[in-house]
């Protein structure tokens, strides 16, 4: 019964507070019950506050071996369990020193992979695939035009209502991670997508979703990912595709533009310009391309003639004088 009440309170209370989205919610909640069920079978029932070091270690080591889980997964799991036990201290539930993590080693961050985003030419292929003879193939391609013309996020884009996209202000409002809000302006070619989709889709009240499923229903974010998918399966592009590459894209493209950190990190909706950063990479390796193309490189091939045949005066092996 603690089990259910505390993580009930923790979900509904904190982190409702906190004004996390409700698939963090789901997210978290499955963690905590995954977590509480482990315990119910190999620590014989025991309660939340009766919870160990040793247990949260052992429980650890069983989603690395038994479930194979990796080192971002295993990461995840500590995280939201350290939040749980603190959320429950702070609410006056539990005590500082009963707290099984209060003491508990960090574990080692898992390197960050760079973004893998696509050519230009590659996306060119992938908007031209769906097509435009049918209210199904314009919505689809509005909605890969939208996530790599905006970069917003596969919820975003499915959350997105009638009102929250204007046509003739070219912008879009969309609400991000932690309900926050922000608007994002439209390319002129893409708000004529838009445009396209939104006059063969007809009328809709501004609460209205603005992309809709065959039936009639608000496309999903499940949807969103598997219509990006699908076209990126046919189109050819040559890696997997889903709307997070695309978001990527988005930001890679815009920095090998010239577009700054700063205004990246707006776009997508950041919060520290530490997530931004990763796209840093793009100019290090436009940096190493702009060096190879140096001219240094073919008059050093051109001088080569000139250098020298014989070793020079500090090469040649120095001549010790015959004993007298």
């Amino acid at each position: 019964m603690k089990w259910s009440y505390w993580i009930s309170l923790y979900i509904r209370t904190h982190c409702v507070a906190r004004g996390l989205r409700p698939l963090t919610l789901v997210a978290y909640e499955t963690v905590l019950e995954q977590f509480r069920d482990w315990i119910r079978l190999c620590r014989q029932q025991r309660s939340p506050d009766a919870v160990t070091a040793a247990d949260v270690l052992e429980y650890l080591q069983h989603l690395r071996e038994a479930r194979d889980n990796g080192d971002s997964a295993v990461n995840r799991q500590l995280t939201i369990l350290r939040s749980f036990y603190r959320a429950i201290v702070a609410m006056g539930h539990l005590e500082p020193a009963a707290n099984p993590l209060a003491g508990f080693p960090s574990i080692k961050a898992v390197p960050r992979k760079l973004p893998v985003s696509l050519s230009p030419e590659q996306v060119g292929r992938l908007l031209e695939q769906p097509s435009t003879d049918t209210i199904i193939g314009l919505r689809d391609r509005a909605v890969l035009a939208l996530l790599y013309g905006t970069g917003i996020r596969a919820s975003e884009c499915a959350g997105l209502r009638c009102g929250q996209v204007d046509l003739i202000r070219l912008t879009i409002t969309v609400r991000g991670k932690g309900g926050h809000e922000r608007s994002i302006p439209l390319n002129p070619q893409l708000a004529e997508v838009l445009k396209l989709y939104a006059h063969a889709r007809g009328a809709a009240l501004p609460t209205a979703p603005f992309f809709r499923s065959r039936f009639g229903r608000p496309l999903s974010r499940g949807a969103v990912y598997e219509r990006v998918r699908t076209w990126g399966q046919r189109s050819h592009v040559g890696v997997p595709l889903c709307p997070h590459r695309l978001r990527h894209t988005f930001a890679t493209h815009l920095v090998r533009a010239g577009v700054g950190l700063v205004t990246i990190r707006d776009l997508l909706g950041h919060r520290q310009i530490t997530s931004t950063q990763i796209y840093l990479h793009v100019t290090a390796e436009d940096l190493r391309s702009a060096a190879a193309r140096h001219p240094i490189g073919s008059l050093l091939s051109t001088v080569q003639h000139l250098l020298p045949k014989s070793g020079l005066p500090f090469q040649r092996p120095r001549v010790r004088p015959a004993d007298g």
